[in-house]
This record gives structure tokens, C-alpha cells and sequence, in this order.
């Protein structure tokens, strides 16, 4: 396609998509010749390893029957029993190679033809050969002597000799012509790599070239632009020509920008793709063929590239934003509907609307499509099914919380929790889910943007979003919006810090399990803080060791969801050894979410992640009165 800036045609687009898919063709092509290479490669290389042990076998089958040959002729010229120990041990070798030998010929014709001429030739001259023992025990010696002197054992011999001969022949020549096979298939692939090598980069500069000139053009487009609008400015009765040249100038500036961007994130590509295949080169010039990572490399960088441009217009497609007074319990309710019909027959969805819930002030349209897109990104989660819940509480964020989390304004807020049932995130997903591009579905089912904006709208509200994930578990997304202040309310209240603030004492002895380690950090330093002995452990396995270390412990204070020994098998273990031990959970999951997916029982009892310090009192001597 072409842009027109001026009466200018600019075919730069054109240009870049017939690139990128020139590019594409070829990084296909090389990665399919460097897999089907690798595959040949792979079976010369179990030919060549059944050829040596086909001549092994051979080898060690000659050798067992020379040594049966040598223990018997010792036999018979001292008839000392001892001279028999190789004739015994040949017999073993002998049976155990030919057996190989029949299994290496496999449906070969020839080669069991030839297998079954060595046993029968084997099998002659074993009967020989144990013929004379024989006649030497029984003291025919003499009939022994002529027996081994007539000249058929020799005849045996000389064929057996001859068809080892044969095959060692043959397994050699196999292994030498699968060698050179591999080398011309190296040498095949090499120069399939240096030609996609060379035409990439032509391919990636002709890329920069239209780049100049799209830029060239555009500078001598705004230059002009600028001159008509002088001119326009001159002449009054032209105004309205002047200001259209003016956003024309405008929309042109914001091309380059888009331009020059992605020029540069796409050259980004290219360097990922050229730096793969040179890597790969380097490899088979060593006679080294895993370059099958360094080929997947290669295509995701091609991919990554071919999805940028539908990525940056998604990112751009943000309106101004419409606040008003929000109860988000009506909004939730009146999207009911929708959700259900989004997510779909096999997504089970459970709405827990919590009462006299604030409001807030947020652009309603927006706050529908955060829902909404968080619920769909729950739903491409749980590709098998699974249970979408969907809270909505009164929450306070403390000045620990806002100070320990960038942009959060403490004080009141209400909260939306949103949690599926799916495979949750490992947390080096979960700390770039709110970066712009960044996704883990795969190509063409999602641009990477979606939390980004989520994230952008809640911050620009003056809200916070935060993310709770457990592999194998699931993930919460809570969105905090803060409560409105344009309308006074008679029955508002407004949250200060307690003086009487539950203190505990130092023979009371808690025992914090948490993998996290800055939380678990921060548990045990706020806990110290309110009096208590503390002891603390990164996993349930460790927990159980401190318990026996420390018998006199009265309260478990776990997180529930930990790798290996979650918190409620670590409870159980604990109760089950220790009745009177106390029992406190605590989750960034909500507890409508948790007590549905089964994880805790209803009767459990939990603090929920953030929490304060205040929070932390009252619900440890909560739990210790009990």
C-alpha cells in the first residue's frame, strides 16, 4: 500500500511488509533444511553405532571360536581338564554374539541368510570339536587325532573365516559412506544458511533504506506544510486551507515518530535473527548439528517482528477519560450478563458483591473493559474450564503497603478481585504482566497490551492493581479504586490507627512460614514488634524441623499456597503432632476464591494479603483467644 503526504506517494509500507515476509520465507526455509538435516544427521549416526556393534559382534564371535578351538587342542595333546577352561568360555561367547548377529540382520534377506549360515558353520564345528573331547575322554586319543587331522574341521574354518571377512567388509564400507553422508549434509546445510544469511541482510537494508526515504520525504512534506501555513497566515481569506495543512503537518510528524520506532524495534528483530543464524553456521562448521535452539531462536525473533506494527496501533487506541460516580457493585451486576456470555459454557462464574460497598470516581465505560479484559485473560487461562469469581469489598491500604508498592495513595479504597482456577503465573511472568508487548499466549491471540492498559486507566484513576499467582494453583487480579470524596456521607468514617493496639508477650512463640522472603522478612519483624517470640521458616519441610526443635511454639502462622508442602498439609502434619498448636493462614487469594476452589475449609482462619500491622494484632490475638 502507499500513503499519500502532499500529493507525495510514500510505498513504504508496502515495501516493509514485502520484507518482512521475504525474510520470514527464508528463516522458514533454513530452519526447515537445518531440522530435516539434523534428523538425517541423527539416523547416520545410529546406523554408524549399529555398524561397530555388528563388527563387535563379529569380532567376538571369531575370537569365541578360535579360544573353544585352542582349549580343545590343548585337551588332546595333555588331557588335562584344565586346558579346557577357553573351550568353555568361547561356547558362552559364541552362543551370546550369534544371537546379536540375528538380531542386527533384522528383515534383511541377505543378512539372515548370512546369520544363518554362521550358526550352522558354528554349530559344525562345535559338534566337531566336542566329538574329539569326547573320544579323548572315553582314551581314543588316537581316533581323537585323526579325527581333527582329516581336514573337515579346516574346511568349517576357512568358510567361517571367509564370511566374518565378508561382513567386517561390508559394516566398514557402511560406516565409511555414512560418514560422508553426514559431511555433505553439513556441507549442503552450510550453504543453505549462507545464502539465507546474505539475503536477510540485504533484506534488512533495504529496510533501512525505505526508512530514509519515507523520513527524507516526510522532513520535505513538513517543510512544506510549514511554508503553505505562513503563507495561509498571510492570507486571511485561506484560513481554513492553513489549518488543514497544519494537522496534515501534525499527522505526518507523529508517522515519523511511529517510523523511526519501528524501524528500530524491528532492526532489534533482525539482530536476533541474523545473530541465531551466524551462531548455527559456527556450529556446523565445527561438525556440531544441535543448533536446533539457536533455529527456534531465529523464528521468534521473525515472529516478534511480524506482530510489532499490529501491537503499537493496539497500544495507541486510548481515549480520554469520562469519570463519574461509580457504585461498582451496580456496575458489576449490570455486566452479569455479558460475562457469562464472554466466558463461555465451560467457565463456572460466581459473583460475590460485598455489602455497602463505597463509591468511586472512574470513567465507567474504561472500568468495564478492565473487568472484562482481566475476565478474558482468566478465561484463555482455563482453556479446559474451570471457576472465575468475581469479589467486591471495602479495603483499607496503609502507609506500609503504599510505601512498599510504587504510585499507591493510602486510605480507603474498594476493591475488585477477580480469580480463576488455571495454571497460574511463575513470578518472572508475574513481574512483567503490566509491561507494553509483553504477552505468553501465543502469536495472533493477544497483542500484550491489554494489562498494560488496565494498569495505565487504574493509575491514571489514582487506583492500584496488583496480581496474586501460584503455579498449578491459579491467579487473583485485584483492582483498588479509591473512594470518592465529592459527597460527604453522614455515615462515612474515617480509619485511624488504634491506640490499644493488641500486644502480645515473649513467652508466646510463633512460628511464620512463608517462601516469599521480604515478606517473610516483614511478618517476623512486625510480629517481634508487637511482642511476640518469633521463630520463622522458608518452607513447610523447615517448619516441621523448628516445631520439633521448638515443642513450646503456640501459633503457626503459614502461607497457604508454598512450593512443595503447601500450608494446610503442613497444618495438618502439625496438628496432627502437636493438638493444642494454634493455626493462622494467610493468602493474597480472597477468601470466597480459596474456600470455593477448596483449598482452606470454611472454619480456617485467614489473613489476607496486604495487611497491616493492625491487622496483624487483631487477628493473631483473635486466633490465640480462641
Amino acid at each position: 500500500m502507499t500513503v499519500n503526504v502532499l500529493g507525495r506517494q510514500l510505498p513504504a509500507a508496502a515495501t516493509y511488509v514485502a520484507a518482512l515476509s521475504a525474510a520470514l520465507l527464508l528463516l522458514v526455509i533454513t530452519v526447515v533444511a537445518a531440522l530435516w538435516q539434523t534428523e538425517q544427521t541423527t539416523q547416520l549416526n545410529a546406523d554408524v553405532r549399529q555398524s561397530l556393534a555388528q563388527r563387535s559382534s563379529l569380532r567376538l564371535l571369531m575370537r569365541g571360536v578360535q579360544d573353544a578351538e585352542t582349549g580343545q587342542r590343548g585337551y588332546l595333546l595333555t588331557g588335562n581338564e584344565n586346558y579346557l577352561d577357553p573351550y568353555f568360555a568361547g561356547r558362552s561367547d559364541i552362543e551370546r554374539e550369534i544371537a546379536n548377529i540375528e538380531t542386527y540382520a533384522g528383515q534383511n534377506p541377505e543378512r539372515v541368510a548370512e546369520a544363518r549360515r554362521m550358526r550352522e558353520l558354528v554349530s559344525s564345528k562345535l559338534e566337531e570339536l566336542q566329538t574329539t573331547i569326547d573320544l579323548r575322554r572315553e582314551g581314543r586319543g588316537n581316533l581323537a587325532m585323526a579325527r581333527v587331522r582329516d581336514g573337515r574341521g579346516k574346511l568349517v574354518m576357512d568358510e567361517f573365516r571367509a564370511l566374518i571377512a565378508a561382513a567386517e567388509a561390508r559394516e566398514q564400507a557402511g560406516v565409511i559412506e555414512a560418514m560422508a553422508a553426514v559431511d555433505r549434509g553439513a556441507t549442503r546445510l552450510r550453504f543453505v544458511i549462507i545464502i539465507a544469511g546474505l539475503l536477510l541482510l540485504g533484506v534488512a537494508a533495504l529496510l533501512v533504506v525505505t526508512v530514509r526515504n519515507a523520513m527524507s520525504e516526510l522532513r520535505v512534506s513538513r517543510d512544506e506544510a510549514r511554508s503553505a501555513h505562513e503563507r495561509v497566515l498571510q492570507e486571511m481569506g485561506a484560513r481554513e486551507q492553513a489549518e488543514e495543512k497544519v494537522r496534515q503537518m501534525q499527522k505526518m510528524e507523529a508517522i515519523g515518530q511511529l517510523t523511526g520506532g519501528v524501524a528500530h524495534d524491528f532492526n532489534n528483530m533482525l539482530a536476533v535473527i541474523i545473530s541465531s543464524l551466524q551462531l548455527a553456521q559456527r556450529r556446523l562448521a565445527r561438525g556440531d548439528t544441535d543448533i536446533a535452539r539457536f533455529a527456534d531462536a531465529a523464528m521468534d525473533g521473525a515472529r516478534r517482528a511480524a506482530t510489532l506494527t499490529n501491537r503499537l496501533l493496539a497500544f495507541a487506541r486510548r481515549q480520554p477519560l469520562q469519570p463519574q460516580v461509580l457504585d461498582v457493585n451496580r456496575v458489576i451486576a449490570g455486566m452479569s450478563d455479558l460475562l457469562r456470555r464472554t466466558l463461555g459454557e465451560s467457565i463456572s462464574l460466581e459473583i460475590v458483591l460485598g455489602g455497602g460497598a463505597w463509591r468511586s470516581h472512574a470513567d465507567q465505560s474504561e472500568l468495564e473493559n478492565a473487568i472484562l479484559n482481566a475476565c478474558v485473560n482468566a478465561r484463555d487461562a482455563m482453556p479446559e474450564g474451570g471457576k472465575l469469581t468475581i469479589e467486591t469489598s471495602n479495603v483499607f491500604l496503609d502507609e506500609a503497603y503504599a510505601a512498599a508498592n510504587a504510585e499507591v495513595t493510602p486510605g480507603q479504597h474498594v476493591m475488585i478481585a477477580i480469580t480463576d482456577t488455571g495454571g497460574g503465573m511463575s513470578p518472572e511472568v508475574r513481574a512483567r504482566v503490566f509491561e507494553p508487548f509483553y504477552t505468553t499466549k501465543e502469536v495472533g491471540k493477544g497483542t500484550g497490551l491489554g494489562l498494560a492498559h488496565v494498569h495505565g486507566f487504574l493509575k491514571q484513576s489514582g487506583g492500584h492493581v496488583a496480581i496474586y499467582s501460584e503455579v498449578g494453583v491459579g491467579t487473583t487480579v485485584k483492582f483498588y479504586l479509591p473512594r470518592t470524596q465529592m459527597e460527604e456521607s453522614e455515615d462515612q468514617v474515617v480509619r485511624t490507627e488504634s491506640k490499644d493496639l493488641p500486644m502480645g508477650d515473649a513467652a508466646t512463640i510463633v512460628l511464620v512460614v512463608e517462601d516469599e522472603e521480604r515478606v517473610r522478612n516483614l511478618s517476623v519483624a512486625s510480629l517481634r514488634e508487637l511482642g511476640y517470640t518469633v521463630v520463622h521458616a522458608s518452607s513447610g519441610e523447615e517448619a516441621l524441623l523448628k516445631l520439633e526443635a521448638k515443642p513450646a511454639v503456640t501459633l503457626l502462622f503459614t502461607d497457604i499456597v508454598m512450593p512443595g508442602m503447601s500450608g494446610r498439609k503442613l497444618s495438618d502434619e502439625a496438628k496432627a503432632r502437636y493438638p493444642e498448636l494454634k493455626v493462622l493462614y494467610t493468602t493474597g487469594y480472597t477468601q470466597n476464591a480459596i474456600v470455593h476452589n477448596g483449598v482452606v475449609d470454611a472454619h480456617a482462619r485467614l489473613l489476607l494479603k496486604p495487611y497491616s500491622i493492625d491487622d496483624l494484632a487483631r487477628k493473631v490475638r483473635a486466633v490465640l483467644d480462641e
